[in-house]
């Protein structure tokens, strides 16, 4: 079967930085529907048309990936807005209920990236975003999409869901992982 708008791919891939550096190995096949938003859009132009055993070398920059790096997206807020056992990784949909920075875009997924005594910092970027991507993917198998996968448009919740909505700020579609 030949890959379109909607199907369902399975696919192994290898992602680095543009240096080269690993970012993220998927060795096991995983499924991810076409037509939707489980892949970015490059990828799945690349993928239209072919079938099973397709390999590709995809160069992504940040516009045809996450986007580029916004710091209006990063803010200072006091450590005593958040709980007491605030980590680094922590995220947060929209300010921290109490935040004192209460004009930052309401749907977006802040990450805290650092800890100190006195304040935590908040970024609302994905974090590839603003970076160029090397993706090796191969295409192991090809099926029809369910119903339910066309209803919602995606065989299973992003596992990369935190790129900022496209509202937020002028980031391009398509703005997840796969």
């Amino acid at each position: 079967m030949d890959i379109r708008n909607p199907c369902v791919v399975s696919l192994t891939w290898r992602l680095e930085d543009a240096q080269g550096e690993l970012i993220d190995e998927l060795k096991e096949p995983m499924e991810f529907f076409v037509g939707g938003d489980d892949l970015l859009a490059k990828v799945e132009e690349t993928l239209i048309g072919q079938s099973a055993g397709f390999e590709a070398a995809l160069h992504l920059e940040p516009e045809q990936a996450f986007g580029d790096y916004h710091s209006e997206l990063v803010f200072f807020e006091p450590i005593n807005v958040l709980h007491d056992a605030v980590e680094e990784g922590m995220q947060f949909e929209g300010p921290p209920e109490g935040s004192q920075t209460p004009d930052m875009p309401k749907d977006v997924i802040y990450t805290v990236t650092e800890v100190y005594d006195t304040h935590v910092v908040l970024d609302g970027n994905h974090p590839l975003a603003g970076l160029s991507l090397n993706l090796l993917l191969k295409v192991l198998d090809v099926r029809e999409a369910t119903e339910e996968e066309i209803e919602q448009g995606s065989v299973a919740q992003s596992i990369f869901s935190l790129a900022p909505s496209s509202d937020a700020l002028d980031v391009p579609p398509g703005t997840t992982m796969h």
